[in-house]
């Protein structure tokens, strides 16, 4: 007889799309008439005092090494933080975090959040195995972030940093639909490329009424290690001006390393394993800058 893990089984199976992730239930989930329904009411998550989303539009730019690197240095500032990995089809927040392993439940049936380096971490990725793939259609997917957007014990929280995954669909609307975000950050590089879905990503925060903190303009400049020499790989400054056209603040830009990308892949990402490199001084001033926006938008 072939066993099948509870994991493998629940990311393939179709039937029980009210609970995607198998949380054990006690009782029914409550219904709504669909006729009532109507548009979902914010809520704010239970002990976190602010939210915020960071964000590409595109994939490829950068963005989950940013969001965890933000969620580092914030931690390193006296904040209690935790950064939830909304990207259910490619997670990154257990590679970049180093953590693995299923996330035990409180007495409530909640899922408890996985720690390092101070962060309380939550991700799809810590739900199946690394190799599994996730085949679950849009409502499977929606199910399955309301679990872990109001069913995650984060404790009390001064900042929670959602990794949200590239695009402006499903996911994206249902999280600003679903919770109050005190704010989104955008990440871009300067190619035009990226920029293109860049403004989308603003615009879309915009639309539904979520302050956008600034950008990020990412892989700005790369310098040789051997010759010192400069060069502008991605494009000049693009980010920098879109974000003057939009008039949201450039809250910093960070050069191509190597450094950033090996430790990433690493587990070990930058603020940590170098605090006082430079590079570990970009993601400080950004996050610094988020900090102080978060109050400008109180």
């Amino acid at each position: 007889m072939l066993c099948i893990s509870k994991r493998a089984f629940s990311t393939c199976r179709s039937l029980l799309h009210e609970n995607p992730l198998g949380l054990p239930r006690h009782k029914p989930a409550p219904t709504i008439p669909r006729a009532q329904r109507g548009l979902p009411k914010q809520m704010p998550i239970r002990g976190v005092k602010k939210v915020i989303a960071v964000a590409s539009g595109k994939g490829g730019v950068g963005k989950s090494t940013t969001a965890v690197n933000i969620a580092l240095a914030a931690a390193k500032m006296k904040q209690k933080v935790g950064i939830l990995d909304a990207d259910i089809f490619g997670p990154s927040i257990p590679k970049l975090m180093n953590l693995k392993g299923e996330p035990d439940l409180t007495e409530k049936d909640q899922l408890i959040p996985l720690v390092n380096y101070g962060v309380k971490c939550m991700s799809m990725g810590f739900l199946v195995d690394p190799e599994s793939p996730v085949v679950w259609r849009g409502l499977m997917v929606m199910k399955a972030l309301q679990q872990l957007l109001h069913q995650v014990d984060w404790g009390q929280l001064d900042l929670l940093v959602i990794d949200m995954p590239p695009g402006t669909g499903d996911v994206q609307l249902t999280i600003s639909q679903q919770i109050i975000l005190n704010g989104a950050v955008i990440i871009s590089t300067p190619q035009d490329i990226a920029l293109i879905d860049a403004v989308k990503g603003v615009n879309m925060f915009k639309k539904v009424n979520v302050p956008i903190l600034g950008m990020v303009q990412n892989m700005s400049i790369f310098t040789c290690p051997v010759c010192r020499h400069e060069s502008h790989i991605f494009g000049h400054d693009g980010a920098a001006q879109m974000a003057k056209e939009f008039r949201v603040p450039l809250l910093g830009d960070v050069p191509l390393h190597a450094d950033i990308c090996d430790l990433s892949d690493l587990g070990k990402p930058i603020v940590v394993s170098k605090p006082d490199s430079s590079f570990s001084n970009h993601y400080q001033t950004i996050t610094s800058n988020i900090l102080d926006r978060l109050k400008d938008v109180e």
